[in-house]
């Protein structure tokens, strides 16, 4: 996949059409979204209601008090209370019934977006950026709570109470005062749309500028030992400081743009404010206006412009907000390239027999990674596979997984051809010990019941006795409890493997892999495991890729590779005979084990 920009340029047209994409996942609480349109429109109501209790209010006490009329203003105060109550808790309540709405709709996007993920081909995998897709998925979903909380309960209503207001100005003082909120509305959105697509550049140069620095701090952190080794703490601290200096104008660019911003729409409010009170005055004064008209006019063009004060930050933040969603569509718009067949079937098989019948595969066009390769393994049979690195004898393993579907030709389990099973199935009779084995950051016992999470303690027990692990695990303070660290770090290369082979055995499939599964064990207890893994693998289909030859002296049947083709196989014997390539191979490797005379 390719690398996604996270930016929002200032030339990006607004991805509205997210929100047609969004509203299905809205929509599975459709009271509690009525309910909360409903609190919104009263709370604005509310809203408007608080500017007239106050002109009345005013004018009640503008005129002759006696004891009886004191009773207005005293009775319009306490209106004014409630309505300033109700206003908040129907604000709070509204958040409270839309809240569930945006937090199931999150929940229920990046649930999907995890799946498909993980439905998604190797392919795609190998060539995403983990960083970047898991930033993908989390300003996705963070964005849909802030366009859900800033839409609905900023935008909207805000429109809703300049339409209510400006209707009720022309209706009751003229036009004047309507076209004056009118015009400073339009020149306010106008310029703090212009003036914030201006100032995105400093924004995006600020958070790049950012972005680098972090990078560079986790990137050497990570690497403290690397850094020791080789005296670099000085170059490290140049380079951090490097990068700290263009965040620093970065920053002040950022600074200064924004106080561009802030001071139009302050002037805008101003003048707008001025105009309005200017012409409310006049009104007072040619007597077609009271105090309390004055106060309401006041009031009415500072409830506007309050929440207008946020639209430049609201509106940068929607339209990053939308991007950031449609993102996160984007991901669900990518296809698998290896996908179950409508009719495909189950897999059911206790014992399982392979077969590689002319199958030619390449990644890419140009270069050819298997040439028609064909073997059989029985059910019960050890095959190796050797050769030079490059020969495809890992594709071997990726093709029977079925993370690539084969060019040409088939593979076929029990005789049926694994593009007619599904890849849940099949993957279920597959277990493997890989050369690389990463392990998740919790308890070895968590990382061994990986396997087979719904494993009991006794089959636990016995695979981690079968992959001689019990001695090591003895020795650790907190035993089976012991945390692995992230990818196993606190593991030796063998102590990992060992956990990947109890792993395997766990499983209790059918077919065993081993991808240079001991490669990285010592001698002293690499016959010991191989014993265990020739006791374990008895009635099981083992497929062994194999570096050092010595591991796989008892296969039923090794294949030697070279150039995607297989140019020999034999048992160990046989090939020894044979005085090719294999023959070579062995003759070479054991000269490298072989004790220097003194």
């Amino acid at each position: 996949m390719r690398p996604r920009n996270y930016t929002v340029h200032d030339n990006a047209p607004v991805k509205w059409q997210v929100l047609r994409q969004l509203w299905p996942y809205l929509l599975e609480f459709k009271s509690r979204v009525a309910l909360a349109l409903v609190c919104l429109v009263a709370a604005k109501l509310a809203s408007i209601g608080l500017p007239y209790v106050l002109k009345y209010t005013v004018d009640s006490l503008n005129g002759d008090l006696t004891t009886l009329a004191i009773a207005v203003p005293i009775s319009l105060i306490v209106a004014y209370g409630v309505l300033r109550l109700l206003n908040v808790l129907l604000g709070e309540i509204r958040d409270t019934l839309f809240g569930r709405v945006t937090e199931r709709a999150m929940r229920r996007l990046g649930l999907k977006v995890f799946n498909h993920l993980h439905h998604l081909d190797l392919g795609f995998h190998l060539n995403r950026r983990t960083g970047g897709l898991s930033r993908d998925i989390e300003r996705g979903t963070t964005g849909i709570s802030f366009l859900m909380r800033f839409m609905v309960f900023n935008i909207v209503p805000t429109l809703l109470e300049i339409s209510l207001v400006v209707g009720l100005l022309l209706f009751q003082f003229g036009v004047s005062f309507a076209l004056i909120i009118v015009v400073s509305v339009i020149c306010y959105v106008a310029f703090s749309k212009k003036a914030t697509d201006w100032r995105t550049r400093y924004v995006q140069q600020m958070n790049e500028a950012d972005s680098t620095t972090n990078s560079r701090a986790v990137d050497s952190l990570l690497n403290f030992e690397t850094v020791k080794y080789f005296n670099n703490e000085t170059f490290e601290a140049n380079r951090y400081d490097s990068d700290l200096a263009n965040w620093e104008v970065a920053r002040r660019k950022n600074r200064l743009s924004l106080f561009a911003l802030n001071a139009g729409q302050a002037s805008i409010i101003a003048i707008a404010m001025t105009a309005m009170m200017a012409n409310a005055a006049f009104g007072v004064i040619n007597g077609n206006m009271t105090i309390g008209d004055f106060v309401l006019i006041n009031a009415f063009t500072m409830q506007i412009f309050m929440p207008l004060n946020f639209l430049g930050f609201v509106y940068r933040e929607i339209r990053g907000s939308l991007a950031n969603i449609d993102n996160l569509f984007a991901l669900l718009a990518q296809s698998p390239a290896v996908v179950d067949k409508p009719d495909a079937r189950a897999l059911h098989a206790p014992t399982a027999s392979i077969q590689f019948d002319q199958v030619h595969f390449r990644y890419h066009p140009p270069r050819a990674i298997l040439n028609g390769i064909s073997f059989n393994v029985k059910a019960g049979q050890k095959v190796a596979i050797v050769g030079e690195s490059g020969a495809g004898k890992s594709t071997i393993m990726k093709l029977l997984f079925r993370f690539y579907d084969v060019n040409d030709g088939a593979i076929r389990i029990n005789g049926e051809d694994i593009r007619g099973l599904t890849q849940q199935s099949l993957r279920s009779h597959i277990a493997i010990v890989p050369q690389d084995t990463v392990l998740f950051n919790t308890t070895l016992k968590e990382n061994i019941a990986y396997g087979n999470p719904q494993a009991d303690e006794d089959a636990i027990a016995k695979a981690i006795e079968l992959a001689h692990l019990t001695p090591f695990i003895a020795k650790l303070p907190d035993g089976l409890d012991t945390t692995v660290g992230e990818r196993g770090l606190k593991l030796s290369g063998g102590e990992k493997q060992r956990v990947a082979i109890a792993r395997a055995l766990l499983k209790g499939a059918p077919i065993m892999v081993f991808d240079e599964a001991t490669s990285s064990l010592d001698s002293g207890s690499e016959q010991v495991i191989l014993d265990a893994l020739r006791d374990a693998a008895k009635g099981h289909t083992s497929l062994v890729i194999a570096h050092r030859l010595s591991t796989i002296v008892d296969a039923d049947v090794i294949l030697v590779m070279s150039n995607g083709e297989i140019v020999e196989h034999g048992s160990h014997t046989q090939l020894l005979q044979k005085a090719g390539i294999y023959a070579t191979l062995w003759d070479a490797q054991q000269k490298n084990t072989a004790t220097p005379a003194e």
